[in-house]
């Protein structure tokens, strides 16, 4: 486990979206190296940068025309390993975005596999053996290729699945994982991680990681080899990388070799009644756990959390974060007050929290028709909002130019209008940040007990030897200590007396 992780607090950036140094309404390299003491000075000391590959964004980068070469919208190689260095000199560390499991269309490797006559790639995407063959059980495209077969998906028509074998083998165009060409996509991905390691990378989020070995059986066995075998190789020659899992299955992911894992917003799943319970109910009712009297329960999220947590907390960091470029920001459902108390908990949990940029100052969802296969998500991925300046401090350039509309709302929050006002959502998020980091009972691999779960009185917790808890109602609430002990941090009203706590509505405590 790279040491550096027990006290990381990771930044996710969407590069497209955050600052704009060159005027085309597009996000750069020189604006996220422009704004690092920022997000130096929030608490986060690790950077998630989303896909930032030459691509033809048709999923927003998340389909890799070439994995060694940045888009030139954000700069160039040389823009981003300054970037590396850049970080590194503040003591941060920079994880990039792999996309194993497919490529772009218009990736080399693909059309080399595409040609008629066999070649090295052939092999490198799984193709049925003749063009009116369809290749069952899985999304298919045909009749593009001058190769008589169809190719496999891994998600959207512009991504092409990279060939890592079939664990069961039932038509015969399928390889087996250990075939030597199956072998060679997965040396091929180890040397684009290489690549990125050498210049300076620190590691690398994993999108849709589980995804590679088709045919997979119920453990994902055939894709977990695969990542044991890449966590060997970093291991030996890159022992401070990191690697996260897009999975949510920690058993799988952190047993496979992964250092971290997310818990990522599903319909229906633990995470999701903290913040967008609304997602879990047809007629839209919300009742999420930081919702202020909306009869959320937290065990709702405890029962399906902590056997995740117990089972692989010896293994690597299962992690939680605000929100990402996936999910609809909480800001949608959740005021400022609650929003406190949501970052207060995430923050102060097991793992390496993940804060989405503009969280930090509770950025609305909008409404958005879609861009670059966004969809729903596109209304998460709007620019930064820096100040009350032109384009909110996004960009110099045309309004009609910007990669997405700026909220419009007269009350848009920004950072300056928040960084000198310490009740401000910003200055709390900064206080916790700092809190977490100043006490190594609230970093990632100290204990967590709960201690309270019981519905309608505050939740109460142990991390190490501190003892939390958490009050999201609009009233009042008195609950017991194990202990006697000080309150250390606060947000709202609390008081500890002998073996009991005060708190006030909407409050949150750590006592020691």
């Amino acid at each position: 486990m790279p040491k550096w992780l027990k006290d990381a607090v990771f930044y996710e950036i969407y590069p497209q979206s955050f600052y704009d140094t060159n005027g085309d309404g597009i996000g750069d390299f020189n604006g996220i190296i422009e704004k690092l003491d920022y997000i130096r000075g929030l608490g986060c000391n690790a950077l998630w940068i989303n896909p930032c590959f030459d691509s033809p964004f048709k999923d927003a980068g998340y389909d890799v025309r070439d994995y060694k070469k940045v888009a030139p919208r954000y700069g160039t190689n040389e823009d981003l390993v300054r970037l590396f260095d850049e970080a590194h000199k503040r003591q941060m560390h920079v994880l990039l975005d792999l996309v194993p499991g497919h490529t772009s269309e218009e990736h080399e490797w693909f059309r080399m596999s595409q040609k008629a006559e066999k070649n090295e790639y052939s092999n490198r995407y799984p193709w049925t053996n003749f063009c009116f063959e369809p290749a069952k059980g899985f999304p298919y495209v045909g009749g593009e290729s001058e190769r008589s077969g169809v190719y496999v998906l891994n998600f959207f028509k512009c991504q092409p699945a990279l060939n890592y074998g079939f664990y069961r083998i039932d038509q015969p165009w399928q390889l087996p994982v250990d075939h030597p060409d199956c072998i060679a996509t997965r040396e091929a991905m180890k040397d684009v991680m290489r690549f990125w390691l050498d210049l300076g990378c620190d590691g690398y989020r994993v999108d849709m990681a589980a995804s590679l070995v088709k045919n997979d059986d119920e453990k994902k066995s055939g894709t977990c080899a695969i990542w044991r075998n890449v966590r060997e190789m970093l291991d030996r020659e890159y022992p401070e990388a990191a690697i996260v899992a897009e999975w949510s299955e920690p058993q799988q992911s952190l047993k496979a070799g992964f250092h971290m894992d997310f818990f990522l917003n599903g319909g229906g799943n633990g995470y999701s009644t903290l913040m967008r319970d609304y997602e879990n109910h047809p007629d839209g009712a919300d009742h999420s756990y930081f919702k202020k009297d909306a009869g959320g329960d937290i065990n709702a999220f405890l029962k399906d959390y902590l056997p995740r947590y117990l089972d692989t907390k010896e293994d690597g960091y299962f992690c939680l974060l605000t929100c990402n470029h996936d999910t609809r920001r909480p800001r949608l459902g959740l005021d400022i007050p609650e929003l406190k108390l949501a970052y207060a908990f995430l923050f102060t949990m097991p793992g390496a929290p993940f804060l989405y940029y503009g969280d930090e100052i509770g950025m609305r969802y909008l409404d958005l028709p879609t861009k670059e296969g966004g969809y729903f998500r596109t209304g998460s991925r709007t620019p930064m909002q820096w100040n009350e300046g032109k384009n909110l401090g996004f960009s110099e350039g045309s309004a009609d130019d910007l990669y997405l509309p700026v909220d419009p709302a007269p009350d848009a929050p920004t950072v300056s209008a928040q960084e000198n006002d310490p009740d401000s959502l910003l200055s709390t998020v900064k206080a916790l940040l700092a809190l977490r980091h100043r006490e190594e009972d609230l970093q990632a691999d100290a204990d967590f007990a709960q201690i309270q779960t019981k519905a309608g009185q505050p939740f109460v917790y142990h991390r190490g030897s501190l003892v939390l808890a958490i009050n999201p109602s609009g009233s009042e609430q008195t609950c017991s200590l194990p202990a006697p002990g000080e309150v250390i941090f606060s947000i709202g009203s609390a008081k500890a007396d002998k073996n009991s706590l005060t708190l006030g509505a909407q409050s949150f405590a750590v006592i020691r």
